[in-house]
């Protein structure tokens, strides 16, 4: 029997500092998912807070306050956060509107073609929304620099709108505000429908209502008469859009707004030669002035999916995101900015975002009651 003895050399020198280190990085990469996970339970449990993000670029810029791009401190991911002022809010009497946005965002987490939520709350002075980042460039942005689009573009972009908006008439929801300012482009080109502002909830397929809000360009005539109007808005504003992508300017355009009015009222809509019998079937159709008239007026979505003009389009394949867009932004990561308009970009992130202040108690109480339930948390029934 032989008893085997290992002559071979220990861990040199070299090699033991590898090792240890090796074994170091393990352990600080073990302790480092552990603080993350912990952080990311307590914002399951407890909420959100200001200081949970580093706030890295301005990328938005709104009435109430700013869109930032913010990163997670506890798991790196990141997130368009929309950071809005209570003050400018409630001195507008807006409040109402902000919790529609909020009820809207929560109910639109199942559509492809809609921002998600991930979180919402509040300090003593702001509201924050924590949203999906989505860096393809608004499509204001696309037409401003392209001019204007091919039809098989200008129809794949109007088709996942059409399919955003459908979704949200299905819940009772009248968007009111779509321009393409309002719809980004994801990393891959497809459309990501934001900012539900002007939303109106609890809208039967035969109600109405009466308030007179939208952009000028993109305003129905029933809304200029300032009539009682019903879900077909959407439809002409979708018409405006693709009208637009096609030409260059919304219909009726005018830098002088009372004769923009006008021509919305009162002037038979031209469309300029090139274009196919399809299209312009289709933006007759949808800007028609009689919303009774208007696809869309009867049998809704199912009308515009129904349209020759969107033959070529297999509506489940564009739902399930089985179409290849027509244009690629070629995003080269999650903070990639080159879509986003330097006016913005160039913007300082104001210190005052990222703090949790001390709460003057009168201000915090006041303010924090009149947005009772804002907080939210992604994932959960949870409302804090």
């Amino acid at each position: 029997m032989h008893t085997w003895v290992d002559h071979s050399p220990g861990p040199q020198p070299k090699q033991l500092h590898d090792e240890m280190f090796l074994r170091h990085g393990q352990k600080m990469m073990h302790f480092n998912n552990s603080l993350s996970a912990l952080y990311l339970t307590r914002l399951q449990t407890d909420g959100a807070k200001p200081t949970d993000f580093d706030f890295l670029a301005v990328i938005g810029k709104g009435t109430f306050g700013k869109v930032l791009l913010a990163k997670l401190k506890a798991d790196g991911k990141f997130y368009a956060v929309k950071v809005l002022q209570k003050k400018v809010i409630l001195k507008k009497k807006e409040q109402k509107n902000i919790m529609a946005e909020r009820n809207v965002l929560l109910k639109s987490l199942k559509h492809p073609f809609l921002v998600g939520l991930h979180y919402s709350f509040q300090t003593a002075e702001k509201l924050y929304f924590v949203l999906d980042y989505v860096n393809g460039g608004e499509l204001f942005y696309h037409l401003q620099r392209e001019r204007c689009f091919s039809e098989a573009r200008a129809r794949f972009y109007t088709a996942e709108v059409a399919s955003a908006i459908g979704y949200l008439h299905s819940l009772n929801i009248v968007y009111r505000d779509l321009k393409p300012e309002n719809i980004l482009l994801d990393h891959q080109g497809h459309v990501v429908l934001t900012d539900f502002g002007l939303c109106k909830e609890g809208i039967e397929p035969e109600g109405t209502t009466t308030t007179f809000c939208g952009t000028p360009e993109y305003l129905a005539p029933e809304i200029l008469r300032k009539e009682p109007y019903d879900r077909t808005v959407d439809w002409w504003c979708l018409g405006a859009v693709l009208y637009e992508m096609l030409y260059s300017l919304p219909p009726f355009y005018s830098r002088d707004v009372s004769e923009m009015y006008d021509g919305i009222l009162h002037k038979p809509l031209q469309l300029p030669p090139g274009k196919s019998q399809a299209s312009s079937h289709l933006l007759y159709g949808l800007l028609q002035k009689d919303q009774h008239r208007r696809i869309g007026a009867i049998a809704d979505f199912l009308e515009i999916k129904n349209h020759v003009f969107f033959a070529p389009i297999n509506w489940d394949d564009l739902y399930h995101k089985r179409i290849t867009p027509p244009y690629n932004p070629n995003v080269r990561g999650p903070a990639d900015l080159q879509h986003i308009d330097p006016e913005f970009t160039r913007e300082t992130v104001p210190n005052s975002v990222g703090r949790t202040p001390d709460p003057t108690p009168s201000l915090a109480t006041s303010s924090s009651n009149a947005f009772n339930g804002f907080s939210y948390i992604s994932g959960e029934d949870s409302f804090l």
